[in-house]
């Protein structure tokens, strides 16, 4: 019989090297490989129990993200971003500071859908001709809003939804402590946004008198776009979107947000397209994007269901417990919090959280550190101030390909300042008491 701790590295290093490669998608590989290693070590027909408890213990994870993207999906078509987005243009003018503050706050707000490909198809052509017109550096437009998207993580964001699967922990537990620290985060983000900005009118030549006047930019929209607009309904969009997201925090314990999200889906709906046949388009139009999440994170639950019931994972991180001295065993999460962002360059999101993360969680476990320490330090850098400039993730390339940067420009310009954002708020969680030091 293989001993457990090799065919648990074995089976993470092919996991690993198949989504990385991309010799399987890693929906394939986080189902067939864990099954394959499964029987391969002798658990039989015990696997599909572990299968299946792997998938129970996601259910409200999963719920949760189907519906969010539902819910948003349906706020933005309705269109209550719409006169938020047009006010920052109108009030941006020509300044460049207020242009880069300007489009922090605008991707900062289209990414409460959590989706970081829509927060950069939305920002990035709204505010490109306003850079093009002043001879602005694009590259500032591309870490604008790269670094706006990258510390808005937020309970039904990817990489939350990911490292509460990897490790089994209530998203509640892991992003309540951490609303401070993203606090930090994101005043920091506009701090650099500010110099940023005031760089560009050094560079350009401008003052501030010279540059007063906004002009009224329109953005375009489309027939069918303009077809879903219900400006009508602004505010109690406004107000619902706010009781869910408010409940969903303040509650969080009591109210699953699940629920909160279906409950908000069916007011939405309801009130903004009460044809039953429109609702149903509008749940088409978004849930492809919700369902392909929802695979991986089914799939996710297959592998973490066979890697904890076969004894893999304890195995291999209570033979990795004695390479880590004892008394560095509480510096894992600070540690992590501050490599987890260049790791981001080597490993794609699926492959770290759910190759990576539970044997760090495990080691980390065993030795008395809090999983959930590591899943915050996990959440740091990795996927989320580090996926705006992964060759890992498209949403790099969509970034660089919308505002016409090259990719080793747009990594040169923009790392230095997403890592500072990832260790600021790593600091950060020091100093709060999150992290031990």
């Amino acid at each position: 019989m293989i001993p457990l701790p090799l065919l648990g590295l074995a089976t993470i290093v092919l996991l690993l090297a198949s989504i990385m490669t991309k010799r399987m998608s890693p929906l394939v590989a986080l189902i067939l490989i864990p099954i394959v290693a499964a029987l391969a070590g002798g658990f039989g027909l015990d696997t599909g129990k572990m299968v299946v408890a792997g998938l129970k213990s996601l259910a409200p994870v999963i719920g949760m993200f189907v519906f969010a993207i539902l819910f948003f999906g349906v706020m933005t078509d309705a269109g209550m971003l719409d006169p938020i987005i047009d006010r920052i243009l109108r009030t941006v003018g020509t300044r460049p500071t207020r242009i880069v503050m300007g489009t922090t706050l605008l991707a900062l707000l289209i990414h409460l859908d959590g989706s970081g490909a829509v927060t950069f198809l939305v920002t990035i052509p709204a505010m490109l001709p306003l850079y093009q017109r002043l001879g602005m550096d694009r590259r500032i437009l591309a870490a604008a809003a790269s670094l706006a998207a990258g510390v808005n993580f937020l309970p039904w964001t990817g990489p939350m939804i990911r490292a509460s699967a990897a490790l089994k922990l209530p998203i509640s537990d892991i992003f309540m402590p951490l609303i401070p620290v993203q606090a930090v985060g994101l005043v920091f983000v506009f701090a650099v946004s500010w110099l940023l900005g005031r760089r560009e009118e050094r560079r350009l030549g401008l003052t501030a008198a010279g540059n007063a006047d906004a002009p009224v930019l329109a953005r375009p929209l489309t027939d069918a776009e303009r077809a879903l607009r219900r400006p009508g309904k602004f505010w109690f969009n406004l107000a619902l979107t706010a009781v869910v997201l408010g409940t969903m925090v303040a509650l969080g314990e009591k109210v699953p947000p699940a629920v909160m999200f279906m409950v908000g889906l069916c007011i939405a709906l309801l009130v903004n397209y009460p044809d039953v046949e429109m609702q149903r388009q509008r749940i088409d139009a978004h849930g492809k994007a919700a369902l392909m999440m929802a695979g991986i994170l089914l799939a996710a639950g297959v592998f973490t269901g066979v890697m904890q019931g076969t004894g893999m994972l304890k195995a291999m991180a209570q033979a990795a417990v004695a390479f880590v001295p004892a008394g560095m065993a509480s510096h894992i999460p600070f540690v992590l919090g501050l490599v987890s962002m260049p790791l981001s360059l080597l490993f794609d999101p699926d492959s770290f959280y759910f190759g990576v993360l539970p044997v760090i969680g495990e080691v980390g476990h065993q030795l008395g550190v809090p999983m959930v320490q590591v899943a915050q330090g996990a959440l740091l850098g990795q996927m989320t101030t580090g996926f705006p400039v992964s060759p890992l993730t498209p949403a790099t390339f969509l970034v660089v390909g919308l505002a016409g940067v090259d990719l080793a420009d747009h990594q040169k310009f923009a790392m230095p300042l997403l890592f500072g954002a990832s260790v600021v708020m790593t600091v950060a969680c020091v100093l709060f008491g999150i992290f031990p030091l």
